[in-house]
């Protein structure tokens, strides 16, 4: 059992040194892998009181905030525990805060730091704030945080500079990037790929593509960005040619690469070029994660090879609620109504939780099948049951499956009750029912008038 220590001062000899000097600091270098086994071992370091050390405590606080199985949640909890946080410390926390699905806990973390902490931020602190106001899309509050990058004179720094172009390019704010990226200048590969970025999101695919052209030394994201860019203004088949010059260039394309051009299969409905893409993950051994499992089922179902997809779902093990809603959704629109309305009963059995998503491939599933009765069933589980608020979309299915069957009263009730204003195509889903409805009496009120009148022909003409 090793000692008890109080307090831990490092001495002169190498952080590394010190860390082979514990044991239970050396195991969280060398076996520790997930967030269990680092409960594990910071509860002994706790025990020893090697925990009030700052080195320790940094390299617990790492693992948990920044690692690849982290938990923000212990890392919050781990951070409020230490004393005295040094600079490290504060990085690390706001580092794996701005990385997370909560940037805004690294924003306050910053403050926190700015007003109630003796250590004060370097310039390796503000790249990772940058990146939380990019992910919240608040490039206005981060161009306060720009005033004061001046003002210290970071501005020339390429971490900074690099991660101001990017939030203001990533948020629409062209003219504040386009003042920081001067294509003339040396300017890096990660300013070009955030200006040829944020130009393809803006919707300048065209100038954004100029750039590309231009790029130094382009890398894999120089052309993921690029692909990515294409697909998202509805340049298919330019993403897809750009896709093919890459691979002519031999450079290996990313997971992200491969999932733009497959949506860029799907939406083309290019059955062929999906399968060379799809063959091409399986040869060359890339990770099937859900992301990428997702785009394939989604290809080929939006294709017309349902069978394909479905086979690629069935065989996946680890399919993510992503991979469920995309198989549902391909045979609701592929005429399977009755294997969605199963596979939903089997997602339910599973650990996996309907969305929203989930709950439109069932009213669509309803809607094309005209069953009026599921339709209900449905939207009534997916408001009283999982207490999902319903969309635009979810009540376009309602409102289309009641005035298809004729019931145009309940979807005008429908309507009216709806949260939102609705837009034209509930609208126009309401009024094409009631022009076929009308019609469709009006059909059958002629065809009773024709009938009386043949008969009172018939009687006229026996008399």
């Amino acid at each position: 059992m090793p000692p008890c220590f109080c307090s831990f001062n490092p001495p002169s000899t190498s952080i590394s040194k010190f860390i082979s000097d514990q044991p239970f600091l050396s195991m969280l270098e060398t076996n520790c892998h997930t967030i269990k086994d680092l409960k594990k071992i910071h509860a002994h370091i706790i025990k020893t009181g090697l925990a009030k050390d700052a080195v320790a405590a940094s390299r617990v606080l790492a693992f948990c905030a920044t690692g690849p199985d982290r938990d923000l949640v212990y890392a919050f909890s781990v951070f409020r525990q230490i004393e005295e946080p040094n600079l490290f410390i504060w990085n690390t926390v706001i580092r794996g805060f701005s990385q997370s699905s909560d940037p805004h806990v690294a924003i306050s973390l910053f403050v926190e730091m700015l007003v109630d902490s003796r250590v004060q931020p370097e310039k390796l602190t503000y790249p990772s704030v940058f990146k939380a106001y990019t992910q919240l899309g608040l490039a206005e509050d981060g161009a306060q945080l720009h005033g004061r990058i001046v003002k210290l004179g970071l501005e020339f720094d390429p971490f900074i500079r690099n991660s101001i172009i990017h939030m203001y390019a990533n948020c629409g704010l062209l003219g504040n990037a386009w003042k920081l990226f001067d294509e003339d200048r040396d300017s890096d590969v990660v300013a070009w790929n955030s200006m040829v970025m944020g130009l393809a999101k803006c919707g300048e695919v065209e100038e954004s593509w100029r750039l590309f052209c231009k790029i130094p030394c382009r890398n894999e994201v120089s052309w993921n960005t690029m692909i990515s860019g294409y697909v998202r203004n509805g340049k298919w088949i330019e993403a897809l040619e750009l896709f093919y010059e890459m691979q002519e260039m031999g450079i290996k394309p990313s997971e992200f690469t491969l999932v733009s051009v497959l949506n860029a299969c799907a939406k083309l409905g290019a059955l062929e070029q999906g399968k060379w893409i799809h063959d091409y993950i399986k040869k060359n051994g890339v990770e099937l994660n859900v992301i990428v499992i997702t785009a394939i089922i989604d290809m080929y179902c939006k294709s017309g090879d349902v069978e394909t997809a479905r086979q690629v779902f069935v065989t996946t093990p680890w399919k993510g609620l992503s991979s469920w809603n995309s198989m549902m959704l391909g045979l609701a629109t592929n005429g399977f109504e009755d294997d969605v309305f199963e596979l939903f009963l089997e997602l339910e059995s599973s650990n996996l939780r309907p969305d929203s998503v989930s709950f439109i491939a069932v009213l669509t599933a309803s809607n094309h099948s005209g069953r009026v009765d599921k339709a209900r069933e449905y939207f009534k589980l997916m408001t009283e049951t999982y207490s999902i608020e319903p969309t635009m979309k979810h009540y376009g299915c309602m409102v289309d499956v009641l005035g298809r069957a004729g019931l145009i009263e309940d979807a005008a009730e429908l309507v009216k009750s709806m949260p939102m204003k609705p837009d034209a195509i509930i609208w126009g889903s309401l009024l094409s029912a009631c022009s076929s409805h009308c019609l469709r009496g009006f059909q059958e009120s002629s065809a009773g008038k024709d009938d009386d009148e043949e008969e009172a022909d018939g009687e006229t003409t026996g008399m």
